[in-house]
């Protein structure tokens, strides 16, 4: 990749996101996107009317820099009843700008020149990012095989004087994994053996299928005073672009966020604050019905994929299909993803740029379920054409 004119060392690399590059190309070839994670449909009336209603209330002005007080409830609130967790909704509870904003201000504020951070790859890309601007430097573990699973021993080597955090994703994106409890007790063990602050994304806490269970790390013995939680609107309620976040921790860690928080967005999305309260206090119908959608949606992509000749990977959560394109005849995906919307009219997303290992991910592809069945269908009616093809050629 050439050098960027003007921009930092740091940053060299990064360029623009394989998400918009992505999305980019799916709009020039009116192709079917299922490569970048937003919904096609918006979610609940309930929630949308509350931010209109905001809006003609007046709530247009600059809200609390810790976000508005019923918000701050009602995530604590929303913690307890599905998690079992306490915050104090005065010091331990952030409204942030996204979960992407929360993760970027707790690598700046926790982490810096010298320090180390521990994560799993493949990773979302916002990761990488965050990391290098905070100045530290990521170590990584890959997950490998179907089950994505990491070596103990290789973590544990992972961890060094210099290890100052632990960037942990369960449900994990691009795969798909929920980390079991088992895996979190390792996690959680060289957390405190190392003294590592652990920071959670877990925005698609809901979205979790079949017998698999999301397990908070900060849940975990002795993981609650050293553990950020971050969560989202965005991915519970299906709307992406409102930008409402949280992080959850202890005060000492909350505010230390906070500060470097109030000077990236400082506050956001007033009207949106009092509407994603009355979201978090949906019933349990909302909530059963939601993951029982997306899982239905999983189960029709991946029969899709299955048609079409992928050696496709079951996932336990997100919104997310992981496809191994080997059974294709297909070695490389970026190569496969850039060539698909042309042969086929679909877009789907290269697992590759989400390792530092390229060789690991290098023959897997991410497919997003978050859309409408016709969408789904249309879009494993295109893709048969591959197998066609393959079979064609044998």
């Amino acid at each position: 990749m050439e050098p960027v004119p003007y921009l930092t060392q740091r940053l060299q690399g990064f360029g623009t996101t394989i998400f918009t590059a992505m999305s980019a190309l799916a709009v020039e070839t009116e192709s079917v996107n299922l490569g970048q994670g937003f919904p096609d449909s918006d979610g609940p009336v309930a929630v949308s009317q509350a931010a209109i209603d905001a809006i003609k209330a007046g709530h247009n002005q600059y809200p609390p820099l810790p976000g508005i007080e019923p918000l701050r409830i009602a995530v604590a609130e929303h913690r307890l009843r599905f998690r079992g967790q306490r915050f104090d909704p005065a010091g331990e509870v952030l409204i942030t700008t996204g979960a992407t904003e929360a993760l970027a201000a707790a690598m700046l504020s926790l982490t810096g020149p010298g320090d180390e951070v521990v994560t799993f790859e493949p990773y979302y890309d916002s990761y990488a990012a965050g990391i290098a601007m905070s100045g530290a430097q990521r170590r990584v573990v890959t997950l490998r095989g179907r089950e994505f699973a990491f070596d103990p021993n290789e973590l544990e080597a992972a961890f060094t004087p210099n290890t100052k955090l632990m960037l942990l994703n369960s449900p994990h994106n691009p795969t798909g994994k929920v980390f079991s409890r088992a895996e979190l007790e390792i996690i959680a063990r060289l957390c405190i053996e190392n003294d590592v602050i652990a920071v959670t994304d877990e925005v698609y806490e809901h979205l979790v299928f079949d017998d698999a269970e999301h397990i908070p790390l900060a849940t975990l013995p002795q993981m609650a005073e050293r553990t950020i939680t971050i969560s989202s609107a965005g991915k519970i309620f299906s709307f992406t672009g409102w930008k409402i976040g949280w992080a959850c921790g202890p005060a000492e860690l909350v505010n230390a966020v906070r500060t470097a928080k109030q000077f990236l967005t400082f506050v956001s999305g007033a009207p949106l604050q009092p509407a994603v309260a009355v979201g978090l206090r949906l019933g349990d119908d909302f909530f059963g019905c939601y993951t029982a959608e997306m899982q239905s949606k999983r189960d029709r992509l991946v029969d899709g994929l299955d048609a079409a000749g992928f050696d496709v990977i079951v996932p336990q959560g997100t919104y997310f299909v992981t496809a191994d394109i080997g059974p294709l005849d297909e070695r490389d995906g970026i190569d496969f993803c850039m060539s698909l919307p042309k042969r086929c009219g679909v877009v789907a997303v290269p697992t590759q740029v989400f390792y530092d290992d390229a060789e690991a991910g290098r023959q897997l592809v991410r497919f997003a379920f978050c859309k409408r069945d016709e969408i789904l269908d249309e879009a494993s009616r295109r893709l048969a054409r591959l197998r066609d093809r393959t079979n064609g050629a044998s």
